[in-house]
């Protein structure tokens, strides 16, 4: 909670703060990577920092931290800082690396507010970041400690089993430990860390979620390979790397699973949403589903460019005719659905004509337009906002749209 000589200090500030916070996490991480090149070589998302992505992510998240402060003092938005710090733990983040971000964040605040930031504006943005912060290393201290690891200790090295095309654009990369002993287990739609060495020396990290049920002897990731904004390739750095060098044998790291994302243990009716490679997370729910021959009903919902791009799906539906009260709806922009299976529509996701249970749980993975309409769609259907859960690949930006 906010102190009560910070709180009117924060309320009075706080638009003049959001109104600069594109400044001000520029200049922020302009000074921390001048200071510390090797982070944004080794640990942040290059990509990311060049488009401008990962400071939105920043502001949005900062910004929507303070306001929660000191409009619902008696609550913390734990929601969004669960997502952060699951994120964190799976790039080994550590509590000492915070104290290097205050420094740099802190004085990019007041040097962009100028005069304004005097000392008692400066000392009530210091305790919001250092609230918002302690609450994340003691998330992430619980993480650790659930995995049975030291902080930051996350990295394995693992075996590339099998690699498999599954479109044009993704491939599937079965993992398993090279001494043949098990696997940590995961919750269906948790994700891991990849960690890759580039030709520059730079050693680049990205997410990709497991994409089938827990097993003890293997993980498997799909990954698709980025494309530029005019839809050239290659671009992505990562997914890029292992489409072109990675292959069965090789060793690569990777991180302990992580996420929020995870299928609720009551009986209620399930909504998996998804579009293009968001596909992954709600493969793992569903085979979970499969192998528990769950009886719950369940609505299977994926959007893609075509039957051609779209990853997995063959085996999604087969999936979901195993489960026996679950039904599956598809949308392609282009291609014949008419070889897709009567399931399949032309156009975009449209959940018109759908009996969409009220009292469902909903996910949601795929661009983020895609998860704000079906988010739309579903509050329409009656769906309570606070069950409607959803997964980002990339910084989120949800809050700072």
């Amino acid at each position: 909670m906010l102190s009560a000589q910070s709180t009117p200090v924060v309320r009075a500030t706080l638009p003049a703060v959001g109104a600069n916070l594109g400044a001000i996490t520029e200049l922020f991480y302009r000074r921390l990577f001048e200071e510390h090149p090797a982070l944004l070589h080794n640990l942040f998302n290059r990509a990311n920092q060049a488009n401008g992505v990962q400071s939105q992510a920043l502001a949005g998240a900062f910004a929507a931290f303070a306001t929660a402060l000191v409009e619902r003092p008696d609550e913390r938005p734990d929601a969004l800082l669960s997502r952060i710090a699951h994120k964190h733990a799976s790039l080994g983040i550590t509590p000492a690396q915070y104290t290097i971000v205050a420094r740099h964040l802190l004085g990019a605040v007041k040097k962009v507010l100028g005069d304004a930031a005097t000392p008692p504006v400066a000392a009530a943005w210091d305790e919001v970041y250092w609230l918002m912060a302690n609450a994340l290393i003691a998330m992430e201290a619980r993480l650790y400690e659930q995995a049975a690891v030291a902080e930051g200790d996350v990295w394995l090295k693992l075996e590339i089993a099998e690699r498999q095309q599954q479109s044009a654009h993704a491939v599937s990369f079965v993992l398993r430990r090279p001494d043949g002993l098990p696997l940590p287990l995961f919750r269906p739609g948790q994700y891991v860390s990849v960690r890759v060495q580039l030709p520059d020396g730079a050693r680049q990290i990205r997410q990709y979620s497991l994409s089938t049920a827990p097993a003890e002897k293997s993980w498997r990731i799909t990954v698709k390979r980025e494309r530029s904004a005019d839809g050239s390739l290659p671009h992505g750095e990562v997914s890029s790397w292992l489409h072109a060098h990675a292959r069965a044998g090789d060793i690569i790291d990777v991180s302990l699973p992580f996420g929020d994302l995870a299928l609720p243990m009551e009986e209620t009716p399930i909504v998996l949403a998804s579009a293009g490679i968001g596909v992954t997370p709600m493969l793992s729910m569903l085979d979970h589903l499969a192998v528990d021959t769950s009886a719950r009903r369940i609505m299977v919902m994926h959007a893609d460019r075509s039957p051609a791009d779209h990853a997995h799906r063959h085996e999604q539906i087969g999936l979901v005719g195993r489960l026996e009260n679950a039904s599956l709806h598809l949308w392609y922009e282009s291609g014949s659905t008419e070889a897709a299976g009567p399931e399949a529509t032309k156009g975009r996701l449209n959940l018109e004509q759908l009996a969409v249970p009220a009292h469902a749980t909903a996910y949601l993975c795929g661009p983020l337009p895609f998860m704000r309409a079906a988010r739309g769609e579903l509050l329409l259907k009656g769906v309570s906002a606070s069950a409607i859960h959803y997964e980002v690949f990339g910084p989120d930006l949800w809050l700072s749209k």
